[in-house]
């Protein structure tokens, strides 16, 4: 196993991108390891490390399909029901609370609240 060279904040030579630099020129890794890693200096945690991919290597980014955006759209949807009440609560359920916030805290929920006809008013 080598090791990656490393390089300083700004210094990179030409040929290498951060994930994001791809990602802005319309390029992927596209599988390939890293090639190289960027280092910014910190006075307190440690250096700040940003992985390098050359890109001659990278490809091009994929598309997305009609089948790719109903999966996002069907994911999305899952993420924003609630499990409790089966109800879209219309933001993406905290994973901390596992349900909605009228679910979660049925007591602070403001008599009669109008954003919402749910079952939240039977609790």
């Amino acid at each position: 196993m080598s090791t990656l060279p490393v390089y300083r904040w700004h210094l990179a030579p030409d040929g290498y991108a951060t994930r994001r630099q791809l990602r802005a020129a319309g390029l992927r890794p596209g599988g390939q390891d890293v090639a190289a890693t960027l280092e910014r200096p910190r006075r307190r945690r440690g250096p700040l490390v940003a992985y390098l991919y050359r890109v001659d290597r990278a490809k091009p980014v994929r598309l997305m399909t009609a089948g790719r955006w109903a999966a996002l759209a069907k994911a999305n949807h899952a993420r924003r029901t609630c499990p409790q009440c089966r109800v879209d609560a219309g933001y993406v359920i905290p994973p901390t609370l596992g349900m909605c916030s009228p679910c979660a805290f049925p007591d602070n929920a403001p008599e009669g609240a109008s954003w919402n006809t749910s079952p939240h008013t039977a609790h």
